[in-house]
């Protein structure tokens, strides 16, 4: 079966940029679009040429390549936006994932379209999306939302800092951490989160050795104690922090001040002095304020 026939009918103007995701572990998981857009651009630009020629060679792609990193994004980005302007299809692969997503590439891409010039990103493999969709009800705060905050920083009060802000937030958070400092990371959280919020910890995804494990923070310190190998890229994820239930009616104190004070202020303001003092909404506040003057 000739499965390049469903990419072939693809828009691939000259001038245009590709970026294509690469799998970030298993090689099947290449798609057949990205295999196809490979195939067919003038020039590759890479993360790392060392790391996609052998990328390149499973597959059997033969193409140039020109090196795209964090240290030479800007000039790189000229560099290949000249060559668009000259009709050339290039395609950017970073070393694993999505490029752009904790990944070198937002800068090229400003570039391009600044100048006018097409992007096309192609879907493809993501760590986090990943590790979220294996990790069951992680994501039963917030109504399936979750907020992802790229890599932790290296340094330790910047890195309790966003640990402390993903312990604030209403939906889970999501986090990649390098293999050598997960255990100095993991820490910190078991440390500054309440004992029985859950935590996301996700190792060697695609991978033969893949882990998922769903573990409250009471329990993180005996199953950090039970991992005998720290090597490969971890996402960490935080469960979101529980709604507060609000209350929806006023109990008995609130009544008898409002029968003191109710003359004196409107019912549009008193609902709102009610809802900041007791929590209930402004809405229902007006709603029980107008019940309370039936009677």
């Amino acid at each position: 079966m000739d499965l390049f026939k469903f990419a072939a009918g693809q828009n691939f103007p000259s001038g245009s940029l590709f970026l294509v995701p690469t799998p970030i572990g298993n090689l099947a998981d290449m798609t057949i679009r990205g295999l196809y857009i490979l195939n067919q651009v003038d020039v590759i630009a890479c993360e790392d040429k060392r790391h996609s020629a052998n990328f390149l060679k499973a597959y059997g792609i033969s193409k140039p390549l020109y090196a795209l990193h964090e240290h030479n994004e800007k000039a790189a980005s000229a560099h290949i936006l000249e060559k668009l302007s000259q009709g050339e299809r290039w395609a950017y692969i970073s070393d694993a994932g999505t490029p752009g997503i904790s990944d070198p590439g937002a800068i090229l891409v400003e570039t391009i379209k600044q100048a006018g010039f097409n992007v096309f990103p192609l879907p493809g493999p993501s760590a986090v999306v990943t590790a979220i969709s294996g990790s069951g009800d992680f994501l039963k705060y917030g109504d399936g939302g979750f907020q992802f905050l790229g890599f932790l920083p290296t340094k330790a009060n910047q890195r309790d800092a966003v640990i402390q802000r993903a312990q604030q937030a209403g939906v889970s958070s999501f986090f990649y951490e390098a293999p050598h400092r997960i255990e100095s990371s993991l820490k910190a959280i078991a440390q500054l989160l309440e004992k029985d919020r859950k935590i996301l910890i996700a190792k060697e995804l695609t991978k033969v050795f893949e882990e998922i494990h769903v573990i409250s923070i009471a329990d993180l310190p005996g199953w950090m104690g039970s991992v005998k190998n720290w090597q490969g890229e971890f996402v960490i994820g935080i469960e979101g922090q529980p709604p507060t239930k609000s209350p929806s009616a006023f109990d008995e104190n609130t009544k008898n001040w409002i029968h003191a004070i109710g003359d004196k202020v409107g019912h549009k303001e008193l609902s709102e002095i009610v809802s900041a003092v007791t929590g209930i909404s402004k809405k229902d506040a007006y709603k029980e304020l107008m019940e309370i003057k039936k009677k």
